[in-house]
C-alpha cells in the first residue's frame, strides 16, 4: 500500500483551509501548494467517458499553441535534405541531420523529444516506424511535425505547441505552465486547450463525456474543476 508522504498530508490540509471561490483562486492556491524546491508544472488532467464516444471517434490526438507555452524545455531534432540542414541549424534544433540522423535513429540513438521531418524525407523513415512508433516519435503532417518550414516550426515546438492525447484508459494529462508563470498566463492557457478542443473535437470533447478535470501542481494536491466553469 502506498504511503503518503507528512510533506503531502500538510499540504491536504493546507487545501482544505483554502476558500475557492473563482477559477483564479483555484490557480493560486496550485501554486502555492507547489512547494518543493523545483519549478513544479502545473498541469491539467482529465478522462473521457470512452464509453459514451463512437469507437471511430474514441482517439484524441491534437496539438494546441498555448498563447504562453508550457514552460517544459523540449529537445527537438530535424530530419531534412542536405540543402535544409542551414535551417536546421539556425532553427535551434538541437539534433539535426539527413541519411546520418537516418542511420544514427536506427541504431537506436534517439536522444530528443520530438522529430520534425521534411516532406521530402518522409519515405525513407518508413523503415522506422518499429522504433520511432511505440515512442510516439514518428512525424504525423496532423500534428504539424512534418513540415518544410523548419525554422518557424521548431520555434512553435520548443515554445508554443503541445501535443494532446488520450490513453487506452481515457486518461489526458497535459502541461499548462509553471508555477513561476503569473496567475492571469496560466488561467489564458488553460481557457486556450478548452477553447480548441471544443472547437476541433466537439464529438469528444464536451460537458458530457469529460470527467474527473483536475489541476494540480507536479506534486501538490488536486482541485477539481467544473467543465461548464472553464468555458465560459
Amino acid at each position: 500500500m502506498r504511503k503518503t508522504s507528512k510533506r503531502f498530508k500538510n499540504l491536504k490540509e493546507q487545501q482544505k483551509r483554502e476558500k475557492v471561490e473563482t477559477l483564479e483562486k483555484k490557480i493560486e492556491i496550485v501554486k502555492k501548494l507547489s512547494n518543493t524546491k523545483f519549478v513544479e508544472s502545473i498541469d491539467l488532467s482529465f478522462k473521457l467517458n470512452l464509453k459514451k464516444i463512437k469507437t471511430s471517434e474514441a482517439a484524441l490526438r491534437t496539438i494546441i499553441e498555448l498563447p504562453n507555452g508550457s514552460g517544459k524545455k523540449m529537445k527537438v531534432a530535424v530530419l531534412c535534405d542536405d540543402n535544409k540542414l542551414t535551417d536546421a541549424k539556425k532553427s535551434g534544433a538541437e539534433v539535426y541531420g539527413s541519411e546520418d540522423l537516418i542511420k544514427k535513429i536506427s541504431e537506436g540513438q534517439i536522444n530528443f523529444d520530438k522529430l520534425i521531418c521534411t516532406s521530402s524525407m518522409m519515405p525513407k523513415l518508413g523503415k522506422l516506424g518499429k522504433i520511432l512508433g511505440p515512442k510516439g516519435l514518428m512525424p504525423n503532417p496532423k500534428l504539424g511535425t512534418v513540415t518544410d518550414d523548419i525554422i518557424n516550426t521548431v520555434s512553435k515546438i520548443k515554445n508554443k505547441i503541445v501535443e494532446i492525447k488520450n490513453d487506452k484508459d481515457g486518461n489526458v494529462g497535459l502541461s499548462i505552465g509553471r508555477k513561476s508563470f503569473p496567475t492571469s498566463k496560466i488561467l489564458e492557457n488553460l481557457k486556450a486547450v478548452f477553447q480548441n478542443l471544443k472547437k476541433d473535437k466537439p464529438m469528444i470533447f464536451n460537458a458530457e463525456n469529460v470527467k474527473n478535470l483536475y489541476l494540480s501542481g507536479t506534486m501538490s494536491p488536486s482541485f477539481k474543476l467544473n467543465f461548464k466553469d472553464v468555458s465560459l
